[in-house]
């Protein structure tokens, strides 16, 4: 059943141009920067055993903090910027996907806001080939969930397919969901955006489109990890290689110096504020108490480090950056 969590969850998707991230209610593509005032191509490097990922930066976005957690008092959202040296008024929302090689393939673990999203985000192609890519030579994409900042990069706002050759596997019961004329026709006002955008996207490209269910291995290493609450086929994801394991962890989280320091807290995103606060919760503890390498969508870049349990919450270690991989 839709209920007003879903409609805050699609929040200014449906308000604003269809596929906007639901992290944002701008809309315009990112103008290119003058010259001299941009950083250097967003991307990172790093291996888990012999899988090869890098993340690519899009940019970011700003979300006014009043109304963006349900269950805390404005008050101590912003003691928990001023913690973290954030600014008192608005959250800054990293956008991170990552590319990952392994079995000789080219995988794609979401795609970022492409040419629908805020000024400040788009960045994803250029730092994609800035990295040594090429869309052409794409061969998986792999979809965490159906959110605009996910799944844009896959289709450019006037049609056309970014990766022409590209397997595209989504969650099943996403697809199910988003997918569903009889959820899009009863769905408020508000949401309804949301549901265009995932049409809009796949669409041209149903009949291609492969399912995915939980703990599949959906590439050489990489493993689907059940992580619902965020939306409803929210998924994770395990790339294991050589012993070691990284948990990519896609929305469970928004900014860990919120939600990772504050587990129970729950962002106006999260469709299933309940669940999404279990899932949270179990997934942090078991990087916690495994101390695997975690990765997340909405860390600061390169949004990767550990987990430590502390007191009734917990705190992300970012990794120690390293010029060699």
């Amino acid at each position: 059943m839709i209920n007003r969590r879903m409609v805050l969850a699609s929040g200014p998707i449906a308000v604003a141009a269809a596929g906007t991230s639901p992290a944002l209610a701008q809309t315009a593509a990112a103008p290119a920067a003058p010259a001299g005032s941009a950083q250097a191509p967003g991307y990172y490097r790093y291996k888990v055993g012999d899988i090869e990922i890098t993340a690519i930066h899009d940019g970011f976005g700003m979300r006014p903090l009043e109304g963006f957690i349900r269950n805390a008092e404005l008050a101590d959202v912003k003691k928990a910027m001023a913690e973290a040296f954030l600014p008192d008024n608005a959250l800054p929302i990293t956008f991170t996907a990552l590319v990952v090689r392994t079995g000789g393939k080219t995988v794609l673990i979401d795609t970022g806001n492409g040419d629908v999203g805020p000024p400040t985000a788009g960045r994803w192609m250029t730092n994609f080939r800035a990295a040594g890519f090429d869309p052409a030579q794409v061969d998986t994409i792999v979809v965490s969930h159906f959110h605009g900042d996910h799944i844009n990069g896959i289709r450019l706002k006037d049609g056309p397919a970014v990766f022409p050759k590209a397997e595209i596997m989504v969650p099943e019961p996403e697809w199910a969901f988003w997918m569903d004329d009889g959820k899009m026709s009863s769905a408020p006002e508000g949401m309804k955006g949301a549901f265009q955008n995932v049409r809009r996207v796949f669409g041209p490209i149903a009949k291609d489109v492969k399912q995915y269910q939980a703990e599949k291995e959906l590439a050489p290493g990489i493993t689907a990890v059940a992580a619902p609450g965020h939306t409803p086929g929210h998924t994770a994801f395990r790339i294991a290689s050589g012993g070691r394991q990284l948990l990519m962890v896609s929305d469970i989280t928004n900014h860990p110096a919120l939600f990772v320091r504050n587990p129970t807290w729950a962002a106006v995103f999260d469709m299933d504020a309940d669940k999404a606060r279990e899932t949270r919760i179990r997934m942090l503890d078991m990087i916690a108490a495994d101390r695997m390498q975690v990765s997340f969508y909405h860390a600061p870049f390169p949004a990767t480090g550990h987990v430590l349990k502390e007191g009734s919450g917990f705190r992300f270690v970012p990794i120690q950056w390293t010029p060699a991989i």
